[in-house]
């Protein structure tokens, strides 16, 4: 299994990140920690190593704080899988000319690198289609809660489309049930959107209960969720 979405790299691990990282590749479960600020993209790439890959970026929340290419992409120079989390959040009505120049940079810096854009996309669908139909990269709309047409314009674009917790929170089993498996990764979003039954603070080891669920409502087995969703991963990052 590989969590495309993780935050290991936030605050709330601190306390015992390298036994969460260890209980994590010992079930067998690799992850992509996920940067939203230059701090802990810093750390994310601080935490790479066997079965734990990074992704660098700035979140649109904190779009505030500025994008500096030349600073981000210095730490491309490290081992790093993907440009993210970015993209457009319109939940808060803020800020919308700010959060689009900075994710147009990062959509710049991704095309400069050859790396995939992990999207964060809230209320802002139709706006993140028009950045990403003008460039050739690829990339995952993560935490997807948009539309049945808001899929099909997604998935024809060529972009994979990531299930976490929010399944258990939202209706989205119409979406769920229109995603080919072959464009579905397996995410958690840790420490956020635990699902049911599982620690208030989330992390990978949960990755097992979604995968679940989406067989559930694709009506296959859970192995074709976790085969099929691992090689989804490696081939958009790898």
């Amino acid at each position: 299994m590989i969590d495309t979405h993780a935050h290991l790299n936030f605050s709330q691990f601190d306390e015992d990140r390298k036994e969460i990282i260890d209980q994590c590749l010992s079930k067998g479960i690799s992850l992509i920690n996920v940067g939203t600020d230059y701090q802990n993209s810093k750390q994310a790439v601080a935490l790479t190593g066997k079965g734990v890959w990074a992704s660098i970026g700035l979140h649109p929340l904190d779009a505030g704080q500025g994008f500096d290419y030349e600073k981000y992409k210095s730490l491309s120079k490290e081992k790093i899988v993907a440009i993210g989390e970015t993209g457009l959040d319109y939940w808060h009505k803020s800020k919308k000319e700010k959060q689009r120049e900075v994710f147009l940079k990062q959509v710049a810096l991704a095309e400069e690198l050859n790396l995939p854009l992990i999207i964060h996309c809230r209320v802002a669908f139709d706006d993140v289609y028009s950045i990403l139909k003008e460039t050739k990269v690829k990339g995952v709309l993560h935490c997807f809660t948009g539309s049945l047409a808001d899929l099909k314009r997604f998935l024809a674009l060529g972009y994979f489309i990531g299930f976490n917790g929010i399944i258990f929170k939202m209706d989205l089993k119409k979406v769920i049930a229109s995603t080919p498996l072959e464009r579905m990764l397996l995410e958690t979003d840790c420490p956020f959107l635990s699902p049911p039954g599982f620690a208030p603070r989330n992390n990978p080891l949960s990755l097992e209960i979604i995968g679940a669920e989406l067989a559930r409502i694709k009506g296959i087995s859970l192995e074709q969720v976790l085969v099929q969703t691992e090689n989804n991963a490696l081939d958009l990052f790898e």
